[in-house]
C-alpha cells in the first residue's frame, strides 16, 4: 500500500526500471500521452478535416447514434492513412476543457460495424484533466487509417442506407462522388502525435498527482508492468470472505493518461501478475430492498515485452429472473410515479424511496421482457435529471443495457 506520501526511493524504483527498459529494447512501441495529444489538437487552430470536438456524446437516441456514426464516417474516409480524432468534452466556441461523464463503453466498435460498411478500427479513451472534477474527463475517440471507403449499409435516423460522408475542412458533408485517396494530413497528424510524446517526468507527474493529490485521502497502490507500464489505483478496500473489493474506484494507466476505470456506485475486484491487470465489476440489482451483486464484465489488460497492450472484454452478466406478476405491478407503479413527478405532484416518502430504485428496477423489468420499459426509462431522462444519485443511477441502468445490447455482435 502506498500512503500519502510518496517515497522516493520508490519513484527512483519506477524511474530505473523505465530506463533500463528503455536502453535495451529498441523496437517498441511509442507511447503517447493522450492529454499532451488532445491539448496539441485543440492548439491546432480549429476543427479541421482530421479532427472534431463536440461538448458530449449522446447515443442514447438515434439521433445521437447517428450523429456520431456520420462524423466517423467521414474523419475515416478522409484520412486514409492516418489516426483521424474526435475530441469530446470541449465547448466549440472557445475550446474551455469542460469535461463529460466517464464512457464506459468498450463495445462501441460495434456500434459502428452494425451500421457501417468497411468500418475503420475505433478507439474510445477518457482522459483526466487536473482542473477537472473526479467524475469528469475527456474523451478521445481515435479513428484508424483504413484504405477503404466506409458508408452506410442502413439507415439510422434521417440517414439512409448507402450514404457516404467526408469532411470538407471542419464540416461533415454527404457526398456522391468518388472520394479519393488522400495523404493531404498524414504530415500534420504525424507531427502532432510525435509531439505527444510520453517522457518518464511525465510517468512520474503523474503517479505523485493520483497519489499524493487525486486520492490521498483514500487507498492507492501501483504497478509497474514489463518495466514501462505504470498502473495506478485507488478506491474504499473492504474484505468479504476472504475476497477483496473496492468502492468509488478509479483505475489509470499513466503513461498514456488514461483512465481505465471510475465508478462512484460499483464495486470491483482486481486481480494482477507480472503481465495482466484484471478489473472484475459488480452491479447491484434487487426489488423490494432485497439486492444482490452480480458480476457484470472483467476487463483484463496484457502487457507485452515489446511495449504494447491489448484490453480484452468478457460479459459476465446473468440477468436475474423475477415473478413476473410481481414485476408486472411493480413495473405499473413506476410508471404512475413517473406520471405523477410529470404532473408535478408532491411526493410521498414511499414515493422517494422507490424513486431511488426506479432505474435499476425499470432496467430488470427490461431484462424480464417487458420491452418498453427501457424507452420508458430513457424518456423519464429529464425528469431525473433534478436528483443527482437517481440521475446517477439512470446512467448506470443505461450503461449496463448498452452493453448488453451490443455484446453479441460481432467486432472487427
Amino acid at each position: 500500500m502506498v500512503k500519502t506520501s510518496l517515497k522516493h526511493s520508490i519513484l527512483r524504483m519506477i524511474c530505473d526500471s523505465i530506463c533500463v527498459f528503455l536502453r535495451n529494447k529498441k523496437n517498441v512501441s511509442v507511447l503517447i500521452n493522450k492529454r499532451l495529444l488532445i491539448k496539441n489538437l485543440l492548439a491546432h487552430n480549429d476543427e479541421c478535416s482530421f479532427y472534431d470536438k463536440k461538448r458530449q456524446l449522446n447515443l442514447h437516441s438515434r439521433e445521437g447514434k447517428g450523429k456520431f456514426l456520420k462524423h466517423i464516417c467521414a474523419l475515416s474516409n478522409s484520412n486514409p492513412t492516418n489516426n483521424s480524432y474526435i475530441v469530446v468534452g470541449v465547448e466549440d466556441s472557445d475550446n474551455e476543457i469542460v469535461g463529460d461523464d466517464f464512457f464506459d463503453d468498450s463495445r462501441i466498435q460495434n456500434l459502428v460495424n452494425a451500421f457501417l460498411e468497411n468500418p475503420p478500427k475505433i478507439q474510445y479513451e477518457n482522459v483526466p484533466f487536473p482542473n477537472l472534477p473526479k467524475d469528469k474527463v475527456v474523451g478521445l475517440v481515435t479513428i484508424k487509417p483504413n484504405n477503404k471507403v466506409s458508408f452506410f449499409k442502413k439507415g439510422i435516423h434521417t440517414i439512409v442506407a448507402n450514404s457516404t460522408f467526408k469532411r470538407v475542412g471542419s464540416n461533415t458533408v454527404p457526398t456522391e462522388d468518388k472520394i479519393s485517396f488522400s495523404k493531404q494530413n498524414t504530415e500534420a497528424v504525424i507531427s502532432i502525435e510525435n509531439n505527444s510524446r510520453n517522457s518518464i517526468g511525465y510517468t512520474l507527474e503523474g503517479v505523485l498527482d493520483f497519489i499524493n493529490i487525486r486520492h490521498k485521502d483514500m487507498f492507492s497502490d501501483y504497478k509497474v508492468f514489463k518495466e514501462l507500464f505504470v498502473v495506478c489505483w485507488s478506491g474504499n478496500k473492504k474484505k468479504v470472505k476472504n475476497e477483496t473489493y473496492f468502492s468509488r474506484v478509479d483505475i489509470e494507466l499513466i503513461n498514456e493518461q488514461i483512465k481505465l476505470f471510475y465508478s462512484a456506485q460499483d464495486e470491483v475486484s482486481i486481480e494482477y501478475d507480472d503481465k495482466h491487470f484484471a478489473i472484475t465489476e459488480y452491479i447491484s440489482l434487487g426489488l423490494n430492498d432485497k439486492t444482490s451483486y452480480y458480476p457484470l464484465e472483467k476487463v483484463t489488460i496484457t502487457f507485452f515485452d515489446n511495449g504494447y497492450y491489448k484490453i480484452e472484454n468478457k460479459m459476465l452478466f446473468e440477468p436475474p429472473e423475477f415473478n413476473k406478476k410481481m414485476l408486472y405491478h411493480i413495473y405499473n407503479a413506476n410508471l404512475s410515479l413517473i406520471s405523477k413527478i410529470e404532473k408535478g405532484f408532491i411526493l410521498t416518502e414511499r414515493d422517494n424511496k422507490d424513486l431511488e430504485n426506479l432505474p435499476s428496477t425499470l432496467m430488470i423489468c427490461h431484462l424480464n421482457g417487458f420491452d418498453e420499459a427501457k424507452q420508458k426509462l430513457i424518456d423519464a431522462k429529464h425528469l431525473l435529471k433534478p436528483y443527482p444519485q437517481i440521475y446517477l443511477s439512470f446512467k448506470e441502468a443505461l450503461r449496463v443495457l448498452r452493453k448488453m445490447k451490443y455484446d453479441n455482435e460481432p467486432r472487427v
